[in-house]
């Protein structure tokens, strides 16, 4: 068999074969995509020394250590947001990029701007699930001058001094909860709305396009005061319960932040699958199990590969200040999920 030369690999690749003698022997300077033309022409003809190639594009590639900071370690969501932000990172290759997970104890915002601290004596860019608050609001600043940009990932938080918002319209969302429930409710009747906690700032604004398209829409359905549930399955349950006893005509429910658990149980325990309509955000083994039997009207997901992955992008050219670094918001379309038979 005729063994591959420098010279094959230039004719692949379009370039010299002193370009390619450069890259093999890493001799001067050959732009990145130059070198990676270089490496993937020396694959696709088998080249006995690619691997070296390889190792010499992994030397000259910028290192990048990204910190991630989220909350409720043991959920299935946030343990699955984990896994999606650490192949995120890995499936990189321009860079070798090293993920710092974090997550905090509490919803305490001191726990949150301890962390934040830590990690910028660790990592070069952070993005961080955090509430708005202004001990939140200082770290992140400290963390700006010290180079380290941050990003806001769900809940937007510290407006004018994060790098930028990645995740839901969260107006947007609790509108589209409200179409649901105002489309499905066939008579007039109350509505409860759970919020998490008053410094989540994507609940609140959950909460605004939640009432505005009630309003809009003008079914007859009388919204509840909202009710704060700490996010706790317990508390929501517990709630919940109370709430279907004192208004036999409860048409529908909906949990804009966690502790759907509690609302879905509540349901299972007290009505029958579809008397009561409740849209729940992000698609886990119980919301699945729950829109199976009815019990759940809507899901409201977030797309979390593309989240990552939108957010290893942007936190990579912060971090290598590509870009000038703009304040802004990037918005994903949110994943409906729907009962099977709908």
């Amino acid at each position: 068999m005729k063994r591959t030369r420098i010279e094959d690999i230039a004719r692949e690749a379009g370039v010299s074969k002193a370009t390619v003698d450069r890259v093999i022997h890493n001799r001067g300077l050959v732009r990145e995509e130059t070198a990676r033309k270089v490496a993937e022409a020396a694959h696709r003809i088998a080249y006995y020394a690619s691997g070296l190639i390889d190792q010499q594009l992994a030397i000259k590639l910028p290192k990048i250590r990204f910190g991630f900071l989220l909350i409720k370690e043991k959920q299935e969501f946030y343990q699955a947001f984990s896994r999606e932000l650490e192949a995120a990172v890995a499936v990189r290759q321009d860079f070798r990029g090293h993920a710092v997970i974090r997550f905090s104890p509490s919803q305490s915002p001191t726990d949150f701007a301890a962390i934040m601290r830590e990690l910028g004596e660790q990592v070069d860019v952070i993005a961080c699930t955090a509430v708005n608050h202004h001990t939140v609001n200082e770290a992140t600043l400290a963390l700006r001058r010290k180079g380290v940009p941050v990003f806001a990932l769900l809940n937007d938080f510290a407006q004018s001094v994060r790098q930028h918002y990645i995740g839901l319209d969260n107006l947007k969302a609790g509108r589209l909860a409200a179409w649901m429930i105002a489309t499905g409710a066939r008579q007039p009747g109350k509505v409860a709305l759970f919020l998490g906690s008053n410094r989540w700032q994507g609940h609140e604004l959950k909460e605004t396009g939640f009432r505005s398209h009630l309003r809009q829409a003008n079914t007859g359905l009388e919204l509840l005061d909202p009710i704060i549930n700490l996010e706790t399955r317990k508390l929501t349950q517990e709630t919940l319960l109370a709430l279907l006893e004192r208004h036999a005509d409860l048409r529908g429910v909906y949990v804009a932040g966690g502790g759907m658990e509690g609302a879905i149980a509540a349901l299972r325990e007290t009505r029958a699958p579809g008397e009561v309509m409740l849209v729940v955000n992000e698609l886990t083994s119980v919301s699945r199990a729950a829109l199976s039997d009815g019990y759940v009207t809507m899901v409201i997901g977030t797309p979390l590969a593309e989240l990552c992955r939108e957010t290893v992008n942007l936190m990579a050219h912060a971090a290598r200040k590509e870009h000038a670094q703009i304040a802004g918001q990037h918005f994903l379309e949110p994943q409906l999920f729907l009962p099977p038979s709908a």
